[in-house]
């Protein structure tokens, strides 16, 4: 049985999407033992308890041995300011594990990337049970953890690859946890930011991304109606600062913020998992 480890290392869960994903795993995956760290669901301000509760959960989590992996339970700001005390403790159960999730924990994920640090891998969380559609993003994640690989992201190819959303990215880049990405192709998203602001964003993160393969853009969701049009798709804007920067641009992905995010392991490894 495949043990599967569930914290929040931002926002806090509600219990119910807690249970409901429980009960899918129960129902459809018995290879599979979810478990909930309590302080998934402890209310601390924005935050799913204090810095230090929220770094002693994911800790909890990640040096269990007998973790196979460590899901996050839900995006939402705050991973950034546990990453650096995460790093520096985590032990050597920790390099053997699945680390999964989006959004905000993509902080995480690119931290671990670069430390070298157990398998990261750009997935939908529990939390996305709430989604329209979102048993079928949870059983694509239970599913490539019982070893079935339909799930992954269609485009993947034979270079290394990772996954961000855009405004994570951005605020990633230029800090000590930005892994090198060079020669990977880049999956990006964005989820309620204005078209202005994604071309703000991209002007940062085209001048600070290195020699990569190239970008491709997935969903843009929720996208905030401006008191004045900005004048283009938010594909225009990728392949114009694409263009600008001269870094290829790949075509489209199939992850963000809704039901249909798929899955992408960091670099190359975890495409494949025994079952």
């Amino acid at each position: 049985m495949r043990k599967v480890a569930i914290c929040a290392p931002a926002t806090p869960l509600k219990r119910e999407y807690a249970q409901a994903a429980g009960r899918l795993a129960s129902d459809e995956f018995p290879e599979l033992a979810l478990h909930f760290h309590e302080q998934c669901f402890v209310e601390e301000g924005h935050f799913a308890g204090s810095d230090d509760r929220r770094l002693a959960a994911l800790l909890d989590c990640a040096n269990d041995a007998s973790n196979d992996a460590v899901w996050f339970a839900k995006g939402g700001y705050g991973s950034n300011r546990i990453a650096a005390q995460f790093l520096e403790k985590a032990g050597d159960a920790a390099k053997n594990k699945l680390f999964l999730g989006y959004s905000d924990c993509g902080t995480l994920l690119g931290a671990l990337y670069r430390a070298g640090i157990g398998t990261p891998i750009h997935a939908p969380m529990p939390v996305d049970i709430k989604r329209e559609g979102g048993e079928a993003a949870i059983r694509r994640v239970l599913a490539y953890m019982s070893g079935n690989p339909d799930g992954l992201e269609p485009s993947l190819t034979d270079r290394p690859v990772a996954a961000f959303n855009l405004y994570t990215l951005a605020m990633l880049v230029g800090t000590p946890f930005m892994p090198d990405l060079t020669g990977h192709e880049i999956l990006i998203e964005e989820v309620g930011e204005y078209e202005y602001a994604i071309d703000r964003l991209l002007f940062h993160v085209t001048a600070q991304i290195g020699d990569i393969a190239g970008i491709r853009l997935g969903e843009v969701t929720a996208v905030p109606e401006n008191d004045r049009p900005f004048g283009a798709s938010a594909q225009e804007i990728v392949e114009d600062w694409c263009r600008r920067s001269g870094i290829p641009y790949l075509g489209r992905a199939e992850v963000g913020h809704s039901s249909a995010n798929k899955i992408v392991p960091f670099g190359l490894e975890g495409r494949t998992l025994r079952a």
